[in-house]
């Protein structure tokens, strides 16, 4: 059962590091197929609903899954060392669904004419992508996207019920 609760995290892992990649072309518009910018034409109203409905969809699965009450129900249904690696999985569905349907507003909202000026915002937004990813080792990469978990079960050893990454204290 460990190899298989591995494996399963693993992939999970692999599916989300390819979503997320895949986020920022689509974000950037870098040579993907679908961008922030493109997709089905409509009017103003269906592109707010659909977007609004996509986003809130993302939130929901976010903030239901991350609830102690949902998570002990959860671990009730799937092994304990399986619990992160699905949070995961179903997080990065949410957001490829996003990204898969995702409407773009009709209207040019900004534009940058200036081609230096354009660059450097290209530039600012892959840093701002970068603060992304390496703030998650901050805390603990590996236990956030479920392979510590998986890695531990694997090992034999005990899966801690609370994250181990560092919060926050208030002052």
């Amino acid at each position: 059962m460990g190899a298989m609760a591995f494996l399963y995290g693993a992939i999970s892992y692999l599916i989300f590091l390819a979503v997320f990649l895949y986020a920022i072309a689509f974000v950037g518009g870098f040579g993907v197929p679908k961008t922030v910018d493109s997709g089905a034409a409509g009017s103003l109203a269906e592109a707010l609903i659909i977007d609004v409905v996509l986003l809130g969809l993302f939130a929901v699965q976010h903030s239901v899954m991350a609830r102690p009450g949902f998570k002990r129900w959860w671990t009730s249904v799937i092994p304990h060392s399986a619990e992160r690696p699905t949070y995961v999985l179903l997080a990065t569905a949410a957001l490829a669904l996003l990204l898969w349907q995702w409407r773009p507003i009709p209207e040019i909202v900004w534009r940058v004419a200036d081609p230096q000026l354009a660059a450097g915002f290209t530039g600012l937004s892959l840093v701002g992508w970068l603060i992304v990813l390496l703030s998650t080792f901050m805390i603990s990469h590996f236990e956030l996207f479920g392979l510590y978990q998986v890695i531990m079960n694997l090992l034999g050893r005990a899966i801690p019920s609370a994250p181990c990454w560092p919060t926050p204290t208030a002052r």
